[in-house]
């Protein structure tokens, strides 16, 4: 992979924010759709992850990239720069909705769900 531009590996913070743009729009996902309110008790909490895990197999699957990562110039891909296709975005979003394997990375900083799902997330 090149160390810069296009197809090189994106770095953390433009990976973090993608993640908050897109964990906001989860969100207001669920409190417009089903009816979350910040601090609801019992499931109500995991209904910003539901639809987190909803887009991410099925933007990530499809397109290769969330909206986070759209409007970060970022998107993911198999390490050999193929799509990532519906497989391997499943395995990574289930992973990544886990949370653990997502904060384990190694010194490239390639979290732990992408090294098991077998892709990057690279600049576009």
């Amino acid at each position: 992979m090149p160390e810069r531009g296009p197809g090189s590996l994106a770095r953390f913070g433009r990976r973090m924010i993608a993640v908050l743009v897109d964990w906001f729009l989860c969100i207001v996902i669920a409190a417009g759709l089903m009816s979350y309110r910040l601090g609801e008790g019992g499931l109500g909490p995991f209904k910003p992850l539901a639809v987190f895990v909803l887009m991410n197999l099925l933007l990530v699957g499809t397109l290769g990239s969330t909206i986070g990562h759209r409007l970060l110039g970022i998107r993911v891909v198999r390490v050999d720069g193929a799509s990532a296709g519906p497989f391997l975005a499943l395995i990574r979003t289930l992973l990544l909705a886990v949370v653990i394997p997502a904060v384990i990375w190694d010194r490239d900083t390639r979290g732990f769900h992408d090294k098991i799902a077998g892709t990057v997330t690279v600049r576009i």
